[in-house]
C-alpha cells in the first residue's frame, strides 16, 4: 500500500490485505538501513489472522521515496501521520533496534495512537562507536559488512527462516546493499547518527503507561540484553506493565527466531 506524506510516497506492506478499522492494527518497524521485508513472517501471519498490517518503509529507505528522517521524533511523528493517512486511529507498534526508539518515542508523545508497543533488539541509550559511524560515512561496504557480520549469532542459524537454501547472513548483506542501491543519500549514517543522538528515551519512558514487551537476543552483540535494563526498570518505575522474553538469537532476531518471536508478538497482542 503507498500513501502520499509530505509529498513523498510511503510504502507500507499489508499482505496484500485493505485496512479495516474494525480490525486491530500492528505496525512494523525496521531498524537501520533496513526495510518492512525483515517482518516477512510475522506481518504475514498476523494479517491473515485477524489484524491490520502496516509493516513500513521508513522515508528514504528502499520503496519510500524523500531524504532518510534525520531524528527519531521525526520518525515517530511520520509513523503517526500514516496511521492518518490509512484511517487508523490507535496500533500496537513494533520496533526492532532503531525502531524500537520510534515507538517507544510515540507512546511517550503520541500515547493516543499506541496501543501497546514491543521493543525488538532494544537498548537505551543507542550508541555508535566513532569508528563505525566514521565507517558508514566513507566506507559505507566496509559499515554494511561490520554491522551484518555483528547481527548473527551464527552463520547458519537454525531453524532460520522457512524455506530451503535460505541463508540470513547472506539476505540481509544483500538488503541493506539494495537499500544503498536504491538511494545514493547516506541513509545508513543518517540513521546511525538519529539512534546515537537520540536521548529522550528516560523521559520517554517516564511518559508511557502501555503495555511494553522487549524481545532481546540472548548472544546480541548490537544491542545486548543488559543494555536495556536500565530503560526497562524505568518504565515499570513509571507503571507500564513490562514483560520480557529472551530468545537464543543475535541482533537479527526476526529471522534467527521468527518463530519465537512470533509466538511472544501474538501472546502479548492478546493480553
Amino acid at each position: 500500500m503507498n500513501f502520499t506524506i509530505d509529498g513523498n510516497n510511503l510504502y507500507a506492506y499489508t499482505a496484500g490485505k485493505s485496512m479495516d478499522p474494525a480490525l486491530p492494527t500492528v505496525v512494523f518497524l525496521h531498524g537501520a538501513q533496513h526495510d518492512h521485508s525483515v517482518w516477512g513472517l510475522q506481518s504475514r501471519y498476523l494479517a491473515h489472522h485477524g489484524m491490520n498490517v502496516l509493516a513500513l518503509d521508513l522515508p528514504g529507505h528502499h520503496r519510500s521515496a524523500g531524504a532518510p528522517l534525520t531524528t527519531i521524533g521525526e520518525m515517530a511523528d511520520r509513523v503517526v501521520a500514516v496511521l492518518d493517512a490509512a484511517g487508523i486511529g490507535q496500533a500496537t507498534w513494533v520496533g526492532h533496534s532503531m525502531g524500537s526508539l520510534i515507538a517507544l518515542d510515540a507512546a511517550a508523545r503520541h500515547p493516543e495512537r499506541v496501543s501497546r508497543i514491543a521493543l525488538v533488539g532494544t537498548a537505551y541509550p543507542m550508541k555508535v562507536s566513532d569508528v563505525l559511524l566514521e565507517a558508514a560515512a566513507e566506507r559505507e561496504p566496509e559499515a554494511i559488512a561490520l554491522v551484518n557480520a555483528w547481527s548473527h549469532s551464527t552463520l547458519a542459524a537454525k531453524p532460520s527462516a522457512p524455506g530451503p537454501g535460505f541463508w540470513t547472513w547472506g539476505v540481509n548483506q544483500r538488503l541493506m546493499e539494495r537499500v544503498s542501491q536504491r538511494n545514493p543519500a547516506k541513509v545508513f549514517l543518517t540513521d546511525f547518527e538519529a539512534c546515537n543522538r537520540y536521548d529522550q528515551g528516560m523521559a520517554a519512558a517516564a511518559q508511557v503507561r502501555c503495555p511494553v514487551l522487549a524481545v532481546l537476543g540472548q548472544r546480541d552483540q548490537m544491542t545486548p540484553p543488559r543494555a536495556a535494563q536500565a530503560l526497562l526498570d524505568a518504565l515499570r518505575e513509571a507503571g507500564a506493565p513490562v514483560s520480557i522474553k529472551v530468545v537464543n538469537a543475535g541482533h537479527a532476531i526476526m529471522t534467527e527466531q521468527p518463530d519465537a518471536l512470533l509466538d511472544a508478538l501474538v501472546a502479548f497482542m492478546r493480553h
